[in-house]
């Protein structure tokens, strides 16, 4: 028999890890809900027709494909059974997919429940996702998206919304954090002053692998696309140089008549007018070189990092933590035209790694259960057992060592599990007194049943 072991790309928790998770989760919570969220959920399994056509070529390789159920290839022909026929064979022996965002399998569910739904409807979204990535640091194959998304209206509110609910969270998890924002309409601006705007796809998908493979080889690259080298000095001095600031990139794309720059630049300084009375907790920088790699991003874009220039937050090295950004057209796909939306995306997975790192969860986190009952015999067993259900009954969390044992034995067993207290239970001329041990400090007092309410409370 082969020793157990896990996919690669995925992971176990154990329970003080989903306590911190948990934290975490709460905390995101929390805020969509002060912003007016609502939670839905969406299943595992999508159609592939759903999925596909959504995240680009890259995008698209990612996708897990799951095999028909049954003799999934009882209706295919021997001569379709050939390597070089792979891609079409595909649809017809797997039909459904694991879903590799939320936001693709929201714009169904809001195409699918249109006429139930209030307009503009605000909502979040928490569950795992999968993409079939290369296994590294900082990339799983399985892992937590929180999602918030905001569809049916076009108004820049809710990008400065989004901004605001990045800069909270994070100032929540005391992680110090660089909000990058940009807009797709200035990189498709971009593409004009560079004489390629057919290449605009393809000039976007290069420019966000620059944190990857560094500027040299951006520019490489788009040198090799065929771009001009007054489209790559151009492309130089905005995007790497941050060589201008926004009126001084309005009035470059005005000079070129270049309205789609223009636009994204008037977009900008709407979503930072909202902002004016906003003190921001973590740093919000414009970056011209945020692209963002999914296709279907129309208008502003943020991205989140780990702010490396605090001291203690040095030795992070992890990509985005957080990331999203205005889409026009996705539900269009599902027959839903006219329909604009803007959303935002936390990655749990990563943001788990970073605070464990720099041992930023709270210990209030992982104090689940207040106190374990600790008895001698079967008498203090009982009266265990029914204290445990006077203490419940009060909102305290409480477990009981299962039998009577020694009482260095159950000690032990409360410090492996990092309990705050234990409860001893002891009788004496079958009356029933309890002693309060605090296991940080090691102090041990007498209590009566109202006093140790209000001391686990």
């Amino acid at each position: 028999m082969s020793k157990p072991s896990l996919v690669a790309g995925t992971r176990d928790f154990s329970p003080a890890d989903v306590a911190r998770r948990r934290y975490i989760f709460d905390t995101i919570t929390r805020i969509y809900a002060q912003f007016g969220y609502l939670p839905i959920e969406t299943p595992t399994l999508e159609k592939m027709s759903t999925l596909t056509g959504k995240y680009g070529n890259e995008g698209e390789q990612l996708i897990y494909k799951v095999l028909n159920s049954g003799d999934f290839l009882s209706k295919i022909k021997p001569e379709q059974l050939t390597p070089d026929n792979s891609n079409n064979l595909s649809p017809l022996i797997a039909e459904k997919g694991l879903r590799y965002d939320l936001t693709v399998p929201f714009a169904r569910y809001v195409v699918m429940n249109q006429n139930d739904l209030a307009f503009p409807f605000k909502r979040y979204q928490i569950q795992p996702v999968w993409r079939a990535e290369r296994n590294q640091a900082g990339r799983y194959r399985e892992f937590y998206q929180c999602d918030a998304d905001a569809i049916g209206s076009d108004s820049l509110l809710y990008e400065a919304e989004i901004l605001q609910m990045l800069d909270q969270v994070f100032n929540l998890l005391k992680l110090k954090v660089i909000i990058r924002l940009n807009n797709r309409k200035i990189l498709d601006g971009l593409c004009q002053l560079a004489g390629a705007p057919d290449l605009f796809a393809q000039i976007v998908a290069t420019i966000d692998k620059a944190d990857k493979i560094g500027q040299e080889a951006v520019l490489i690259e788009l040198k090799n696309m065929g771009l001009s080298e007054q489209g790559l000095t151009a492309i130089q001095e905005i995007v790497f140089d941050k060589k201008y600031n926004l009126s001084e990139l309005k009035a470059i794309f005005e000079t070129a008549n270049v309205e789609i720059g223009k636009k994204g630049v008037d977009e900008l300084n709407a979503v930072l007018a909202f902002l004016r009375g906003y003190n921001f907790s973590n740093s919000l920088e414009l970056d011209f070189s945020l692209a963002r790699g999914l296709s279907y991003y129309t208008g502003a874009i943020m991205e989140v990092v780990v702010d490396t220039s605090i001291d203690n937050q040095k030795s992070i090295k992890m990509g985005s933590i957080s990331g999203g950004g205005r889409y026009d057209n996705l539900t269009a796909v599902f027959g839903l035209p006219n329909m604009s939306g803007v959303g935002v995306s936390f990655g749990a997975d990563r943001i788990f790694d970073v605070l464990l790192q720099l041992n930023l969860f709270p210990d209030s986190c992982l104090q689940t259960v207040k106190a374990l009952l600790v008895n001698f015999d079967e008498a203090t067993l009982q009266a265990a057992f029914e204290l445990a259900g006077k203490l419940r009954a009060q909102n305290i969390a409480i477990d009981i060592y299962p039998k009577p044992a020694k009482l260095k034995k159950q000690l032990e067993y409360a410090q492996k599990r990092n309990l705050p207290f234990v409860v001893i239970c002891e009788a004496k001329e079958g009356v029933i007194n309890y002693q309060l041990k605090n296991m940080q400090t090691g102090t041990q007092e007498s209590i009566n049943l109202e006093n140790l309410i209000a001391a686990l409370s």
